[in-house]
């Protein structure tokens, strides 16, 4: 595996070099040689944050994880990459349900990792428990604002009566808001 260690208000020191490549390196026996793995460790307030972004056939897998101590956010990340590994392989194995996986499937992912039989914990398991149905009336991305706080979620599906289109508006976390749009290609 390659890495591409970065950092931004942070030197990045032989030390955290090594420590991320060992945590990181962990994971070779998902991938390829060829493997790039980008790595940017920065410091904002105080607050330790790494992100890793590996590129895989069609996909990514990213994690960003933040702490008080650059080498607990280290390890933190390297076991939410491998829990998205795990996942990952799952939905590889379900797509193909026991037909070869092909080396132009899986990328960057050793085949040797998809065929393996070891079987993810059933907690990595997408199961969606609760169905909600509710009326949406039109309504301006303003009042849908309004209507997020007074319920007290953190988002809320609307109409847009100025476009007719499904929104939603969600809680930023420095307390502003955010507006997402459809936009079909």
């Amino acid at each position: 595996m390659n890495f591409i260690i970065s950092g931004k208000n942070i030197e990045v020191t032989p030390g955290l070099k090594d420590s991320i490549e060992q945590k990181l390196g962990k994971l070779e026996r998902y991938f390829t040689p060829e493997t790039e793995i980008t790595v940017t460790l920065s410091v904002e307030k105080g607050r330790q944050k790494i992100e890793v972004t590996i590129p895989v056939k069609g996909n990514i897998i990213r994690s960003e994880q933040t702490s008080n101590d650059m080498y607990v956010s280290i390890d933190l990340v390297e076991e939410i990459i491998e829990r998205q590994l795990r996942k990952y392989k799952n939905k590889l194995v379900a797509r193909n349900q026991g037909h070869p996986t092909s080396a132009a499937e899986t990328g960057s992912i050793r085949k040797e990792f998809i065929e393996s039989e070891e079987e993810s914990p059933e907690d990595d398991e997408i199961r969606i428990v609760r169905t909600k149905k509710f009326g949406i009336k039109p309504m301006y991305p303003e009042d849908a604002c309004l209507q997020m706080e007074l319920l007290g979620h953190s988002f809320f599906v609307f109409s847009n009566a100025e476009t007719d289109e499904v929104n939603v508006v969600y809680k930023r976390n420095d307390g502003s808001f955010g507006l997402i749009e459809p936009e079909f290609s």
